[in-house]
């Protein structure tokens, strides 16, 4: 793979399922983080385009055919989404990895077909999903429905694109909402290819809208009154605005934020295959995931045979060219996320933990925003590289003395997003991991399955994504009292 050689632009917003001139005229320049040159851009949607977006969303909630339609007749619509993104996957990748960095060796399957799971995952729950259901009542037989929630503004961020997009938007539309997908400013030009496919796809009119916008506009949005429900993916400090600026109107709210999870090696565990199995996931998509596994929890008796395996690991991966196939970690989105790296790089020394391996900008790349992969030893988890989300190539390794304290470790955090714990002893694992307070968690492996509940406990969120739970988020519950001694003819 190359990178992009010609400009990305794009003049038009989609709104409603049509692209059409933008009311405003400024524009997002979309700009390589291995090159630092501009690779791309598309118009910068403006709140008077939020407002026809939202109109366009109301109308074809409340009037359109959409929530009315058979089950099967949406699913067959999202179907078509599902496997013309199949067929495009790699162009959908190449795209990501050209505007965030995500080296394209992993981007096919973490950027490009996870995304398409998720949306085949959502097919398979809506069809089992149990839209209405009778109970009997103290007072006599109920009916129980559950009716989509109405028009949903879906906010997403640029680590994972695609993949945060197909988690709104897949159960959303499936329920009979409407959309309105917010894309973030460093990752605009894979939600045209989402566009393309959602209008071939035979979405009615107003269904879906997708703007590209900054934080400002984003505000906008949540804020907005017409909106019933906001589904956010980012940092705890947006999501706390989110919440603030949505409550104003009542608005429902799902929040998945930020992470700081611990691996947990126990004295047992095949060391091989823990380090096998860890650092694909503490250095993913270049340290930018809320569920990177950041903070390596190793035993005291064997710590330093840990730390030599995790630091030739990491020092191991190979950095360079998100479009090279044998890149391993690519750049950082921006150059304020390397910075931020670098700073907590310093701080952390700072604090009195010592560098294992990396530190620094790696040698061999004169220009982009990368920050060689770091591991730090001698970590304690008051220090606030242990406690900070930091979004970048930057893991602790943190020793414990035995399992009451690796586990009291792995809670003490603001966060409880993910997790994992390596062992010999398979329920013995789990056994730790009903213990650790996280939302998602896993035992001699590292997964995310999309059949299950995902999101985290303290400030890694509410609500969920995936399987029934998440696709519940997008319904309102209506209880309908039948007369006494009511039987279903």
């Amino acid at each position: 793979m190359t990178e992009l050689t010609e400009l990305v632009e794009h003049g038009q917003l989609f709104i409603g399922g049509e692209f059409t001139d933008p009311l405003g005229t400024e524009v997002i320049e979309v700009i390589s983080p291995h090159t630092e040159q501009v690779i791309g851009r598309v118009p910068h949607a403006s709140e008077g385009d939020v407002d026809r977006a939202v109109a366009a969303a109301r109308r074809a909630f409340d009037e359109g055919p959409w929530p009315r339609m058979a089950l099967d007749e949406r699913i067959a619509v999202i179907t078509r989404i599902k496997d013309a993104f199949a067929v495009r996957h790699e162009e959908f990748a190449r795209l990501i990895s050209a505007q965030n960095g995500t080296p394209y060796s992993s981007s096919v399957m973490v950027q490009a077909l996870a995304a398409m799971m998720v949306w085949d995952s959502a097919i398979t729950v809506a069809r089992d999903f149990p839209y209405e259901e009778r109970r009997d009542g103290v007072l006599g037989p109920l009916l129980v429905r559950r009716e989509p929630v109405g028009v949903v503004a879906a906010v997403v961020p640029w680590n994972v694109p695609q993949f945060t997009a197909a988690a709104k938007l897949a159960p959303a539309l499936l329920a009979g909402c409407t959309a309105v997908l917010k894309v973030s400013p460093e990752t605009p030009l894979d939600a045209y290819l989402l566009a393309e496919i959602a209008a071939e796809a035979g979405l009615p009119p107003g269904v879906l809208s997708i703007l590209p916008a900054d934080r400002a506009v984003s505000e906008y949005l949540v804020g907005h009154r017409d909106v019933d429900k906001v589904s956010f993916t980012g940092s705890v400090a947006a999501g706390r605005r989110v919440m603030e600026v949505a409550s104003r109107n009542l608005t429902r709210v799902t929040l998945e934020l930020g992470g700081k999870s611990a691996a947990i090696i126990l004295p047992d565990a095949d060391l091989d295959a823990a380090v096998a199995g860890i650092v694909p996931f503490a250095w993913m998509i270049n340290g930018q995931a809320c569920v990177a596994q950041t903070r390596i929890l190793a035993p005291n008796s064997r710590y330093d045979e840990m730390a030599e395996a995790f630091a030739a690991a990491a020092g191991a991966l190979r950095v360079g060219d998100p479009m090279d196939p044998t890149t391993e970690l690519g750049p950082l989105v921006a150059r304020r996320q390397q910075q931020r790296s670098l700073d907590y790089i310093r701080l952390g020394q700072e604090e009195g933990a010592k560098i294992l391996t990396g530190g620094n900008r790696p040698p061999s790349q004169e220009r982009g925003w990368y920050v060689e992969p770091t591991l730090f030893g001698s970590v304690d988890n008051s220090m606030r590289i242990a406690r900070e989300e930091i979004f970048g190539p930057v893991i602790c390794l943190i020793p414990y003395d035995d399992e009451a304290e690796a586990v009291r470790i792995a809670d003490d955090s603001p966060y409880g997003l993910s997790g994992s714990v390596w062992t010999a002893d398979t329920e013995r694992g789990i056994d730790v991991a009903r213990r650790v307070r996280t939302g998602t968690y896993s035992v001699n492996t590292f997964s995310l399955d999309m059949l299950g509940p995902f999101g985290g406990y303290k400030n890694s969120g509410l609500g969920r994504e995936f399987g029934p739970e998440g696709y519940g988020e997008f319904f309102e519950h209506k209880m309908i009292h039948l007369p006494a001694g009511y039987r279903e003819a």
